[in-house]
């Protein structure tokens, strides 16, 4: 931006003007001068001209006979105090008569003026006319000389005046043409300053619409209704005004748009220029990688911090065709795992940068993971109980049959495999109906009381054998539940059941219940093994297992807890778990009320 300070158009218009005018006054002046004091002189020059030939007159009149002396200088005191001026009378050959600037004593020392320009100029040509200093009144002078004498040259009659009285008249039209220029000059100044800033209103006008339209603002309109070529220009600046703001709302409603699908979509979306550095980031991409920070201008590596990434951003960049595709690892706060596509864009045969897309596969992979963890599951479950009925059913076939003895053992071992395997399945099947949305529940309120002392009641035999004691702590006037109580029951089964297996000898199991918020809080507490923290996020997936060993010892499938989460979820409750190994577990799970 110029620093410069800027001076408004009106002044300078005000000042070219003034400039224009003072030239032109001082012309004026000049000429008007010269003319005034030519005009002056030769104005005094007729007077004396006038004069000289009046007083000629008189001489010639008056004065026929012999020259007195006394008379021709009282005649030249008369005239002179008659008309102001100096007169002077001398004869033919030269001498001085009469004087009226002189007395009597004087005009006898006088010198003889035959030599005078003027009387020389008179006495060829019939008039003298000179400028010149005076001796003997010790001014400058102009004079006028005639010849006088009706048939010959009897005489001179001579009338001046001082210079210094034309001067100072002409110092005094000087002076009045001074101050009137001056006048003029002012009124000239006033009214080319209205004038300019007449003019340039419109012009100001249209300065300040164009900044504001630089600023963006395209609401002001230039009101200028003039027919000439600033009215044009005002229509100008208004319809490309209406242009530029329709152009670049329709730049910003397509940008809107892209933006709009591009920072909705679920996969991450990055784009870059042609150099690699990057123009946009979906929110998604931006949370993912927890970008705060201001990204455009700065190359992937310098925002999402992997070699990766940035190897496919410059491989699309340097291929300029075809589908960059590829799958990385990424360890943020949690492992994610990304399909990325790369592509690159071009208009015509130029490079004009990339799109990069981000698939978040990480579910995928862990379904894929699961799926195959499940299998494997599945298939090691139901080979070890079918591998121990198999084994001794060979066994019985081959004569332990008539072992009696053994062979009542072998059956047993057979009939507790074919309950674990008749319970996997059931679990499986139980788990495929939840997740599937197949499983059907009545829901309906019930209470609480009745359908803990059931389940605490199917248990009592396994708890007594190891001397745990199972207490509740439910008020009587708890509200009612809304729930489906053959599942609800189904619940509390899995957790006591597993807060019996994994308690300690002589152990105590407390089932709480508190209402909160539209909620019934159900806690089942043991004061068992408990659980290590760091095997706390998978409890709930099936066929986890904390201590593998003990839990298919004990007779667990992996599935109970996994079946506790889904029917938990499918009533419209939360579960969750605390514990602290050697002090217990508490399984917490949420019921809305009736």
């Amino acid at each position: 931006m110029n620093s410069k300070p800027k001076i408004p158009i009106h002044l300078k218009i005000t000042f070219l003007i003034s400039i224009i005018a003072a030239l032109a006054l001082a012309g004026f002046y000049f000429y008007l001068n010269n003319y005034l004091t030519d005009n002056t002189f030769n104005r005094i020059k007729l007077r004396l001209e006038r004069e000289a030939s009046l007083a000629k007159t008189f001489l010639e009149k008056d004065f026929s006979g012999i020259f007195n002396y006394q008379e021709l200088d009282a005649f030249s005191d008369q005239v002179g105090r008659d008309l102001g001026l100096r007169v002077t009378i001398m004869g033919p050959a030269g001498t001085v008569f009469g004087d009226s600037e002189l007395d009597k004593e004087s005009l006898k020392t006088v010198e003889n003026h035959l030599n005078r320009p003027e009387v020389q100029q008179a006495l060829s040509s019939g008039k003298g006319v000179s400028r010149r200093y005076s001796k003997t009144v010790k001014k400058y002078m102009l004079y006028l000389a005639y010849p006088f004498g009706n048939d010959h040259v009897r005489g001179i009659i001579r009338l001046s005046i001082p210079l210094s009285d034309i001067e100072t008249i002409s110092s005094r039209l000087k002076r009045v043409l001074i101050i009137s220029l001056s006048f003029s000059f002012a009124a000239i100044l006033l009214v080319s300053f209205l004038v300019s800033v007449f003019i340039s209103r419109p012009l100001r006008e249209m300065s300040w619409t164009a900044a504001s339209i630089a600023r963006g603002d395209f609401s002001n309109k230039i009101l200028v209704h003039s027919n000439d070529e600033v009215g044009d220009l005002a229509e100008s600046i208004n319809y490309m005004s209406e242009q530029i703001n329709s152009r670049i709302q329709e730049v910003i409603s397509s940008r809107s748009r892209l933006e709009a699908v591009l920072l909705s979509m679920f996969e991450g979306v990055m784009v870059v220029d042609k150099d690699g550095s990057i123009l946009l980031m979906s929110e998604s991409l931006k949370k993912t990688f927890q970008v705060t920070s201001e990204f455009i201008g700065k190359r992937p590596l310098e925002v999402v911090r992997n070699i990766e990434i940035q190897e496919i951003v410059d491989s699309v960049i340097e291929l300029k065709e075809g589908v960059e595709s590829r799958e990385i690892t990424l360890l943020l706060p949690d492992e994610k795992i990304f399909l990325i596509h790369a592509v690159p864009v071009t208009r015509g045969n130029n490079l004009e940068g990339g799109v990069v897309v981000f698939h978040d596969i990480s579910e995928l992979r862990r379904l894929e993971k699961v799926r195959q963890d499940f299998v494997a599951n599945v298939s090691h479950e139901l080979r070890t109980p079918l591998t121990s009925i198999k084994g001794y059913a060979e066994t019985l076939l081959q004569g332990a049959i008539d072992d009696k003895k053994n062979a009542r053992d072998f059956l047993e071992i057979i009939h507790s495999d074919a309950d674990r395997l008749a319970k996997l399945v059931e679990d499986l099947l139980d788990l495929s109906r939840i997740e599937s949305g197949k499983l059907k529940m009545t829901l309906k309120p019930c209470r609480l009381i009745p359908v803990v002392e059931r389940v605490v009641s199917l248990l009592k035999k396994q708890s007594g054998a190891r001397s745990i004691t199972i207490e509740t702590d439910i008020n009587k006037n708890l509200s009612m539940v809304m729930a489906d109580e053959k599942r609800l029951a189904q619940i509390l089964l899995n957790l006591i059941d597993n807060a019996v297996k994994y308690n300690k000898e002589g152990g105590k199991i407390i089932i709480k219940a508190t209402e909160s918020k539209g909620f019934i809080i159900i806690e089942v507490i043991d004061s068992g093994i408990g659980i290590p923290e760091k095997e706390l996020p998978r409890l709930f997936e099936r066929f986890y297992r904390v201590d593998k060993a003990r839990s298919r010892e004990l007779g667990g499938t992996g599935l109970g807890l996994a079946i506790v989460k889904h029917i938990v979820h499918s009533l419209g409750g939360e579960v969750s778990v605390e514990s602290y190994l050697e002090q217990g577990s508490t399984f917490r799970f949420t019921i809305p009320k009736a």
